[in-house]
């Protein structure tokens, strides 16, 4: 989970290049972050991140893998939809792999049925060319997973531009960001070689991403348990009611686990949800 906070906090903070990297043209307009949660049925994710430049909504999405339920296809045409339900204006989408794979589905780019066609952009991290990356200090983080005859070699010169980086906050930050995903590529010993162990711990971002870890888990938790007491008393979910209640803030999350001591079936907790 700390590559979802991660990539979500670096593609915000950075949204201007990360945003003209992934749509392939300068973005010269500001950048607005919009909130990650949309309504009609909310959907949160923390590896979604939604840009408002000009007259247009800018989707990035960023996976390591691909998800065993609710197909990507799909999922792209419903953030499109409701993107544009909400904010009356068109959306262009892009989806990140992260990490090779022969899965067809990472090379899908629409969804189809008889009645809808949608379509969006791919980019596999792994095919891509890193020197445009280790150019812009913004990108360095996602160069160490992009194509290369010597993974170890391209390690050391994303770790050489770091080091040019001569603000030190700056360069403690991107320098973690860098490790965290390298490490979806490489043994820590080498990265470790590569980076000074100090800085990890120096860097807020890098706290900061790993108390969001440590929260994120503990939530996690608190859901399994809940939804473990609901099946004993109202057997298996459908996945709607499942993903309103994994959408729960910890609050919420405490008072439903409270409320539900006095419910009697289903549609007691439908009613709860639809009240909170």
């Amino acid at each position: 989970m700390c590559y979802d906070n991660l990539l979500k906090y670096w593609a915000e903070k950075y949204a201007q290049q990360m945003a003209s990297w992934a749509f392939r043209q300068p973005i010269t307009t500001p950048v607005e972050i919009l909130k990650t949660e949309l309504s009609v049925e909310p959907i949160r994710a923390d590896s979604v991140i939604f840009l408002k430049s000009g007259p247009e909504i800018q989707h990035l999405e960023f996976q390591t893998r691909v998800p065993q339920n609710r197909p990507m296809p799909i999922r792209m045409c419903s953030y499109s939809i409701r993107l544009q339900w909400e904010y009356e204006l068109p959306v262009r989408q892009v989806l990140i792999w992260l990490l090779p794979t022969s899965n067809p589905a990472v090379f899908e780019t629409e969804f189809r049925t008889e009645f809808t066609h949608h379509r969006y952009q791919v980019i596999r991290l792994w095919e891509e060319d890193p020197e445009p990356l280790l150019e812009n200090n913004a990108l360095l983080p996602l160069a160490v997973l992009c194509a290369t005859q010597n993974p170890t070699e391209l390690l050391s010169q994303v770790a050489q531009e770091v080091g040019k980086i001569q603000d030190t906050d700056l360069r403690q930050e991107i320098a973690a960001c860098t490790q965290i995903l390298a490490g979806l590529r490489f043994d820590k010993q080498l990265i470790s070689t590569m980076f000074r162990e100090e800085i990890m711990q120096e860097s807020v971002v890098y706290q900061d991403i790993l108390q969001k870890g440590i929260a994120q888990g503990e939530k996690q938790g608190e859901v399994a348990v809940i939804l473990r007491q609901i099946h004993r008393f109202c057997g298996p979910l459908n996945p709607e009611i499942e993903s309103r209640i994994q959408s729960l803030s910890k609050p919420q999350l405490e008072e439903l686990s409270e409320a539900l001591l006095d419910f009697t079936n289903l549609a007691d907790l439908q009613q709860w949800l639809d009240s909170h």
